[in-house]
């Protein structure tokens, strides 16, 4: 699955590749960024919740194509997210970068959720409004790469949202100097679900880091099991996108994970 979202980000990467040859880059966003680290890491009351506008997923096929990107921003904002994942990825998911510009109406930092391998996405990133961007440690081969792909979104202003799927991936996280980690419950082979993921790998959780809980996420009750775990947030997309009263079904989350 991960292959096919690479080949699909191809034609992003020339075009990057064919500016970055012709002297063009892109104009950094001027705007102010409000940290996403410290919008999502948990509190005195417990968990925060990260709600995702996604339109469209290889497991679910279109979602909710009405809801637009700018009723998300309020809604999202009202129903008490603390940050909002927002997809770019276009061909799978039916995401664009114009709905980062559409969002941050709502004042909440906004994390990049894409495909990313090349040090030019960074570049991109920065010129718009998104406080952080999505690296999958399987989407990297080489360790070297995958260190200089976080330390430069670092660099570049951005906090680096680091997601593993296993254990392999969890270990490559750390010793490229992740700091916000992000546990993707989902099997890439069968894209069924599996939270022992998350219950399992939140053992090796260590002083000072931020971690994510992603996928599998669509009741109350979850956020309540994963304030207990410790983790810091759940991101969750599909459960309020695909609800009748995305507001309503993302406020019901949020004090979940606060009770």
């Amino acid at each position: 699955m991960l292959e096919k979202f690479r080949i699909a980000k191809q034609a992003e990467l020339d075009m990057l590749q064919r500016m970055q040859a012709e002297g063009k880059s892109f104009t950094p966003y001027a705007g102010e960024r409000s940290s996403f680290a410290d919008a999502i890491r948990r509190d005195k009351n417990g968990l925060k919740v990260i709600a995702e506008y996604k339109r469209a997923s290889p497991s679910k096929g279109d979602i909710n194509l009405g809801l637009c990107a700018a009723d998300v921003a309020g809604m999202y904002a009202a129903g008490g997210a603390s940050a909002i994942s927002v997809l770019t990825e276009e061909q799978y998911f039916k995401g664009n970068l114009s709905y980062l510009d559409e969002i941050k109406s709502s004042g909440l930092p906004m994390l990049r959720k894409d495909f990313l391998t090349d040090l030019l996405q960074i570049e991109q990133t920065v010129a718009t409004p998104a406080s952080a961007l999505l690296v999958i440690v399987r989407m990297f081969k080489d360790d070297g790469y995958l260190k200089e792909m976080i330390e430069r979104t670092h660099a570049a202003g951005l906090a680096a949202v680091v997601e593993a799927f296993d254990e392999t991936d969890l270990v490559r996280a750390k010793k490229a100097g992740a700091e916000i980690i992000q546990i993707n419950n989902r099997d890439l082979d069968t894209l069924g679900i599996d939270m022992n993921r998350s219950v399992e790998s939140i053992r090796q959780k260590d002083e000072g880091e931020i971690w994510i809980c992603a996928s599998g996420i669509s009741e109350p009750e979850d956020c309540a099991r994963m304030n207990e775990l410790g983790y810091d947030t759940v991101l969750v997309g599909t459960s309020i996108m695909s609800s009748p009263d995305p507001q309503a079904k993302l406020a019901s989350l949020v004090a979940g994970g606060r009770s």
